[in-house]
């Protein structure tokens, strides 16, 4: 497996596939870390697009083990199944998306809460603080915990990539009917319902909040 790991620019990617493709045999899975590019135009100068997957990972990935795996339009079942063993086998989390979205799933709910507090910032006249970020840092464990420098940075990077995520959302949800019982069913088969196992999740996150708390201080 090739992983590529370029700076974010369209162009520079596909001409790094175009390459490598040339130099490693058929069964070599071809693979990038773009953070939103779709597979289908990342791996559109490559012949054998069977082999192809996006293999999204989360700064930094030696401390977030969350890995996103998203096909092309052609990917075989079997080159996913491989990669999923592969970033499992190196200590990553890898989670399968079925099929290619603009921004995958981790930025686009990212991208939401960006977009937020920037309209929440921006309505400082009302709200007289960063009070979305705040939110973000102090009301959201994990990667929202830590405000970290480089935003300028950040922005020259992703902003236009952001944009365009955001332009694809849909309407607001009105989180009731058929899409309500299918999604309340599947998380009750991802977590049991019963009391017992409840229980212990709940002292598991509890714990972890607690550890987290610790660490910020």
């Amino acid at each position: 497996m090739v992983l590529e790991c370029v700076f974010e620019d369209l162009e520079a990617k596909q001409t790094v596939f175009h390459e490598v493709e040339n130099l490693v045999t058929e069964s070599v899975i071809l693979s990038s870390s773009t953070s939103c590019l779709m597979p289908s135009n990342v791996f559109s100068c490559v012949q054998n697009r069977t082999r192809c997957i996006i293999s999204h990972p989360v700064n930094p990935p030696y401390y977030v083990r969350l890995v996103e795996l998203v096909p092309h339009p052609e990917t075989l079942p079997a080159v996913m199944d491989v990669a999923y063993s592969l970033m499992t086998e190196v200590g990553q989390a890898p989670v399968r998306l079925s099929k290619e979205i603009d921004g995958f799933a981790l930025n686009r709910v990212q991208y939401a809460i960006i977009a937020e507090s920037w309209r929440l910032v921006q309505s400082r006249e009302k709200y007289q603080t960063f009070y979305g970020l705040l939110c973000c840092r102090n009301a959201k464990p994990h990667f929202y915990c830590f405000v970290c420098p480089g935003m300028e940075d950040y922005l020259q990077r992703y902003s236009e990539g952001m944009k365009r995520v955001l332009s694809t959302f849909g309407p607001v949800p009105d989180f009731s009917g058929e899409p309500a019982a299918r999604i309340v069913k599947e998380i009750c088969e991802l977590i049991p319902a019963e009391q017992e196992h409840l229980t212990v999740r709940r002292e598991r996150r509890d714990q972890l909040l607690m550890e987290l708390a610790k660490l910020k201080k």
